[in-house]
């Protein structure tokens, strides 16, 4: 087997983990397969003031089931205790342990994205101060910070070698795993714990996006069809929370150590629409740039791309945008294309969407099975392709995959997979 793509180390995915609405990967993935929603009523915070009651929701979470010390747990925000508990899963899942970890510590990196880190231990610390007046808690603004999740996982494992926390709203996830591969790619790491997280499912962060009018309303009742990406009927998004972490290795570093591997990352890309804070480039430019430069990286033609798991928020824009780029990148190629969203069913969790995306895309190569797009009724004429609506596909001779994550500020990141 090669091991140089293109002169540079080629980079396999070995482990997988994930803290999901849906559970951890295996009832991720077959979640995904059968269409159910992840989506319900908001139980683990107070809730009923606020209008939108619904979310992609982690229940039932224990973050001492995962080695964190139960002190240290109190310390640390939420996203922490999700990235150190879906970390600890891809660990095991890739054959390795605390020690071998420790043992090549200087040559694993760790990057591990977030949009909003714990911004509720913040939230907590400033509301404290301002009501009561005493000194406020002196980690308390400093355990908030978006790079504290990389931190924690790197201490967890004593993985000292580069350590890196992008934060590029929705786009986070995708783009720390992109960026992890090209730590292998130029030589500084032969392994690297990557991904993205997020957990400030909370009232202001709901109201928040409440008041710029991109959530899913009306869907109390329903909360399983309130995410209906693509469909003309789809009202907003979903938030969510959750994390999803991937170990990722040079290809000779995997042999070496007899790993299984899952599928190889081929290339990726980041752009800028440098147009608005919170609205899409009405041509596509920045995404439709982004996916073309993941493309160019990976060496892939456009024929060669069989199925996009989307960006899919489920907002009139989004869709009808990601679907003009997909057509501007793809041509008429596009309409032989397999598109659908994760998000349909366990919402948008912000910064760990692309990394638990990238999962499913994972395990879609590996199953040769599409997960559908639930709650896709009604066609729209803007966005025309197909969305594999409602039931998965199994497929045959499926080789690789494009994902896409476009968030607020106009950033954009896209990642090419393909089967090893």
């Amino acid at each position: 087997m090669e091991l140089l793509r293109n002169g540079r180390p080629r980079v396999v995915i070995t482990g997988l983990g994930a803290v999901s609405a849906l559970g951890p990967v295996k009832d991720f993935w077959e979640s995904l397969k059968n269409g159910r929603s992840g989506i319900r009523r908001i139980e683990t915070v107070p809730i009923e003031h606020v209008a939108v009651q619904i979310g992609g929701e982690v229940r039932d979470f224990e973050p001492t089931e995962y080695g964190i010390d139960r002190k240290e747990a109190r310390r640390m925000g939420r996203a922490c205790q999700f990235a150190i508990a879906a970390a600890s899963m891809a660990v095991e899942d890739a054959g390795l342990s605390h020690k071998a970890i420790e043992a090549e510590g200087e040559r694993v990196g760790t990057v591990i994205g977030s949009s909003l880190g714990s911004q509720e231990l913040s939230e907590q610390t400033t509301t404290k101060y301002r009501q009561d007046g005493r000194k406020p808690n002196p980690l308390g603004l400093i355990n908030s910070l978006p790079n504290m999740p990389g931190h924690q996982v790197s201490k967890f494992f004593q993985s000292f070698g580069p350590l890196m926390a992008p934060s590029t709203a929705c786009a986070t996830g995708t783009q720390a795993v992109g960026e992890a591969s090209e730590l292998i790619k130029n030589g500084r790491s032969d392994m690297v714990i990557t991904g993205g997280v997020e957990a400030v499912l909370q009232d202001y962060a709901i109201a928040g996006f409440e008041a710029m009018d991109t959530l899913a309303t009306g869907y109390e009742a329903t909360p399983d069809k309130a995410s209906r990406p693509f469909d003309k009927n789809r009202s907003g998004f979903v938030f969510s929370e959750g994390c999803g972490i991937v170990i990722i290795e040079s290809l000779a570093h995997a042999l070496k150590r007899g790993a299984r591997i899952y599928a190889e990352v081929l290339g990726h890309a980041s752009s800028s629409d440098a147009y608005h804070i919170a609205a899409l480039q009405p041509e596509a430019k920045g995404s439709s740039r982004c996916m073309r430069w993941a493309l160019e990286d990976a060496h892939v033609s456009i024929d060669d791309i069989g199925y996009i798991n989307a960006h899919g928020t489920s907002t009139q824009t989004n869709d009808a945008m990601e679907t003009l780029a997909i057509k501007k990148v793809f041509g008429e190629q596009a309409y032989n294309l397999m598109v659908s969203s994760t998000k349909s069913m366990i919402g948008h969790a912000l910064g760990a969407a692309g990394t638990l995306e990238i999962i499913a895309c994972v395990k879609t190569l590996v199953d040769q099975v599409i997960h559908p797009t639930i709650n896709y009724e009604t066609p729209d004429p803007d966005c025309d392709l197909d969305y594999v609506p409602n039931v998965a596909r199994e497929v045959k001779n499926l080789r690789y995959i494009l994902s896409n994550s476009f968030g607020l500020g106009g950033q954009n990141a896209t990642i090419v997979l393909g089967k090893v």
